[in-house]
């Protein structure tokens, strides 16, 4: 069976990695130095974060890499035990190589507990003569202050689709599968800046056929077509409640959608939408109210329903 190709196609060292380019260009420049501080990479998914973190490690130890690097996901082990445990264990141990600290990458830290982190915060304090940690994470916010004091933090951002159809085609090269200009924005579309979704939905397409089309993407991942949540959009501006009201119940039902995925489609094709600035901040207030009903528990159907009545009011 073949590899995974998010591993495949992962890049092995700094030039390899695109689409974060000042982030890349200091650590790199650490890393040279052989003086790699505490860090601390916040982003959303996909994006390059652990890629970085073992390039890293494999720039500093070389070959015996995976020695001196201890990998853990917070979202597995999110208590005090795993800082208590795995990490002070690796910790008080010396590096093998020539460098004078062995690296653990701590993924997902946003999952740790208040507790975990303030014991983390002590085991940051207590090893920083043989250890150091590059922390992960999607929300910086929920990093306590006295762990986020002690590290350098670098804000990755979703890459934009030139660099995504960059990838896309480096790998379609590479793997002799033909795809159009349509499936590519369709597949960016989709993904929304995270590489690693983009990659597994093509490795997914290719399995199927070799040519990857715009159909058997919006398939694969059983999404909802921009067209359609732009058509139901309009329909209710016209003032046709009843027809958009279908529409978006097709579409749920269709695609599987939750309240909150419509929410975030709707939302995206507003700014596309060819109306006034005025208009346009007024539909996106409506869909932010109905978005912290739907996240307070309210019932999602009628407030889409209710939303979709304010589009036709606005309309008018």
């Amino acid at each position: 069976m073949d590899r995974l190709w998010t591993e495949k196609y992962r890049p092995s060292s700094f030039k390899d990695i695109i689409g974060q380019d000042i982030i890349v260009e200091r650590v790199s420049a650490m890393t040279k130095e052989k003086n790699i501080l505490n860090l601390l990479f916040a982003g959303p998914s996909g994006v390059g974060k652990s890629t970085l973190a073992i390039t890293i490690a494999k720039e500093l130890f070389g070959d015996i890499w995976s020695e001196n690097f201890l990998e853990l996901n917070a979202s597995d082990d999110r208590g005090i035990d795993v800082v208590r445990g795995d990490i002070k264990d690796f910790s008080r141990t010396k590096s093998v190589a020539n460098v004078p600290y062995k690296i653990i990458f701590l993924d997902e830290c946003d999952f740790l507990t208040r507790e975990a982190q303030h014991a983390l915060r002590r085991t940051m304090e207590k090893f920083t003569h043989n250890v150091r940690f590059i922390l992960s994470c999607n929300t910086s916010s929920k990093i306590i202050a006295p762990v986020q004091s002690r590290c350098t933090v670098f804000r990755f951002k979703p890459l934009d689709n030139l660099y995504m159809t960059r990838i896309i085609e480096n790998i379609t090269s590479k793997e002799k599968l033909t795809i159009d200009k349509k499936a590519t924005d369709a597949l960016n579309d989709v993904s929304d800046g995270d590489v690693r979704k983009a990659i597994n939905i093509l490795q997914t397409c290719s399995a199927l056929n070799k040519k990857i089309t715009e159909d058997s993407i919006y398939n694969i991942v059983n999404a909802v077509r921009p067209t359609e949540i732009k058509e139901l959009i309009i329909l209710a501006l016209q003032g046709e409640f009843m027809k958009s009201r279908d529409k978006l119940l097709d579409a749920m039902l269709k695609h599987g959608l939750s309240g909150l995925d419509v929410i975030k489609h709707i939302q995206k094709e507003i700014l596309n939408l060819e109306t006034s600035e005025k208009n346009k901040a007024k539909l996106i207030e409506i869909c932010g109210e109905v978005e912290f009903r739907l996240v307070e528990g309210s019932d999602e159907f009628i407030q889409l329903e209710s939303l979709i009545a304010s589009f036709v009011l606005i309309g008018k």
